[in-house]
């Protein structure tokens, strides 16, 4: 095969987020981009973040929350850093760049926080920061220019040559120009309603509306009990609020999950891509039923090791992280 494998596009939003079921646990998380100086100047990034108990009676239960607020160096340092709740040493976090380096120093100085919505909110630093320049793109007349947007690539992969960094970048793929950087001709995206459900107001916490060049990370995550296993829900965008008034999302997941309590080995995955960017992305769905298996309290360190490279996605790689948290909310299930 000269080509890598090509899907259908995957355009279409999973829509609301669905109602909460009735003896689970939904954490949801969202980070927000805005540059008040301008695209290439310094912005700022507020993450929120939600643990809710949904009892099998009763009204719901606020288990946690959690919260930080980042001013980041054009190139993804930390130069400012808030979270809530506090920690004696969140200041150590100061002049670390998002990426590996800020998950390793995320463990090392603050990896007493790991099972909280704000560590998640944290390790999820790297891989916000790594797209949010994206939304830029949808606001091109008079917004950012040519050199802006190079600027923001370069961000990515090697200097911005992003070849075989991913399923979605694989050398040959439509997703790349013959130099190795991304041919955004061929980029897809679609537009997007709100993930809030009006027949479930507490469905998510609350996010402030949008509007000018912004950009949003939102997680969500369902557990509950059943036929003697954990069950997940878990559900994914990246989004961005565009010049027509809505929003236009580059990036959506939906991922369904069954975990053994008793060893916390993951039993069954299903990955469905519902919104990305090039037509090679949805294979990076097939090859993560490789950490069917795992124990998924590991999967912060397992998910690279087991789909580096072209055997992955950047995105998907996150979403399967995020469920290392699981077993700590499975713990409070009632």
């Amino acid at each position: 095969m000269d080509r890598p494998q090509q899907f259908a596009f995957a355009r279409e939003s999973a829509g609301y987020a669905p109602l909460r079921r009735p003896g689970s646990i939904r954490r949801t998380t969202s980070i927000d981009s805005s540059w008040p100086s301008g695209l290439g100047e310094p912005w700022e990034m507020v993450g929120r973040a939600r643990d809710l108990l949904t009892p099998e009676q009763g009204d719901a239960v606020v288990l946690g929350t959690g919260g930080f607020k980042i001013l980041t160096s054009p190139i993804r340092e930390i130069m400012r850093i808030e979270i809530s709740p506090d920690h004696p040493r969140v200041q150590e976090m100061v002049g670390i760049r998002a990426g590996g380096a800020s998950r390793r120093a995320l463990v090392s100085v603050l990896g007493d926080l790991q099972g909280t919505p704000t560590f998640q909110l944290l390790d999820d630093f790297a891989g916000a920061s790594l797209v949010a320049g994206w939304i830029w793109t949808r606001w091109r007349e008079g917004q950012a220019s040519a050199p802006q947007r190079a600027a923001m690539q370069s961000l990515a992969g090697r200097n911005g040559v992003m070849d075989n960094i991913c399923t979605g970048f694989t050398v040959g793929g439509t997703s790349l120009k013959p130099d190795g950087r991304p041919d955004n001709s061929n980029q897809s995206f679609a537009e997007v309603g709100p993930l809030e459900s009006p027949d479930d107001p507490l469905g998510w916490h609350s996010m402030p509306f949008q509007e000018g060049p912004k950009k949003r990370r939102a997680r969500r995550i369902d557990l509950w009990r059943e036929g003697g296993l954990l069950k997940v829900d878990a559900g994914f965008q990246d989004s961005g609020s565009n010049p027509e008034g809505r929003r236009s999302a580059l990036h959506e997941y939906r991922v369904f999950a069954e975990i053994e309590p008793e060893t916390g080995k993951l039993a069954a995955l299903q990955a469905l891509p519902m919104i990305l960017p090039y037509r090679e992305c949805p294979g990076a769905s097939v090859k993560a039923t490789r950490m069917v298996g795992a124990n998924v309290e590991d999967f912060r360190d397992v998910v690279l090791e087991t789909l580096p490279g072209t055997m992955g996605c950047t995105h998907l790689n996150d979403v399967l992280r995020a469920l290392a948290d699981v077993p700590a909310l499975a713990r409070l299930l009632p």
